[in-house]
């Protein structure tokens, strides 16, 4: 909720919120494809593939490399990715049907829609100003407690060898291929390089911790959680290169403009 109100809303958090939904629910589609299926063949990899970890990493690499006018087009990335990732996401892993109730009931159980129903009404209110400046220090406290929290369920991961079929592709999709796609689309687009920038690091961000949470919560366990702890201890691992490499790209293409 503290991030949301110093974020604020601008221009261009339509955009950034249609192309999360479009690059996150599209790309869900498409691993349902036969032809992904091959390349992709265990549901977590389909789902860790496309849903990134744009709230502990992704938001945490805003504040640390971007100015802080792109904080709300990343916060809005994050907040469809999340919606996403929590509603098609137990479905695409289990099997089941939508049931929209159930959908619903869950999707008001998340922490970030019951901070967008708080902070909604209070970026109309006038105390979103005081509001947002006193949650501001404990809104980053709490993304750097939740680094910590990442690195602590990461390290219960190191030691395994990357034996998941279809790990490899994934890793490929999610830290190189969904950044690319966002830049050359942003690009074509001529997009503003800010709106551009905050949404090319959030597409880059490591797979999600939630994967991993939902193929453990998911029947058969053993089948899902291996392959997504993997892919979300390798792609953590190998975005501390890579992420800084399409940083350095997105400063050079601004320079160049």
């Amino acid at each position: 909720m503290g991030l949301l109100l110093k974020g604020g809303v601008h221009s261009g958090n339509l955009q950034a919120a249609l192309f999360s939904l479009v690059l996150t629910g599209g790309g869900l589609l498409i691993t349902q494809r036969a032809y992904s299926q091959r390349l992709l063949p265990r549901r977590s990899l389909q789902l860790g593939a496309m849903v990134g970890n744009t709230a502990y990493f992704g938001l945490p690499e805003a504040l640390a490399l971007l100015p802080p006018e792109a904080l709300s087009f990343s916060i809005t990335y994050d907040l469809v990715g999340t919606l996403v990732t929590w509603s098609l996401g137990p479905l695409l892993l289990t099997g089941e049907r939508a049931r929209p109730l159930q959908l619903l009931q869950q999707l008001l159980r998340t922490p970030v829609v019951q901070a967008l129903l708080v902070a909604l009404p209070l970026l109309l209110s006038p105390w979103r100003t005081p509001i947002a400046t006193a949650l501001w220090w404990p809104a980053r406290l709490v993304l750097w407690l939740m680094l910590l929290l990442v690195g602590m369920r990461l390290g219960l991961l190191v030691g395994q060898r990357i034996a998941a079929k279809g790990l490899r592709p994934a890793l490929l999709i999610k830290l190189l291929g969904l950044p690319l796609f966002t830049l050359l689309v942003t690009q074509s687009l001529g997009w503003a390089p800010l709106l551009r920038d905050a949404l090319v690091l959030q597409a880059a961000a490591p797979t999600a911790m939630s994967v991993l949470l939902l193929a453990e919560a998911s029947p058969p366990k053993s089948r899902e959680s291996l392959p997504a702890a993997q892919l979300v201890l390798w792609s953590t691992l190998l975005s501390l290169i890579s992420v800084p490499l399409w940083a350095w790209l997105l400063a050079q293409a601004t320079v160049a403009m």
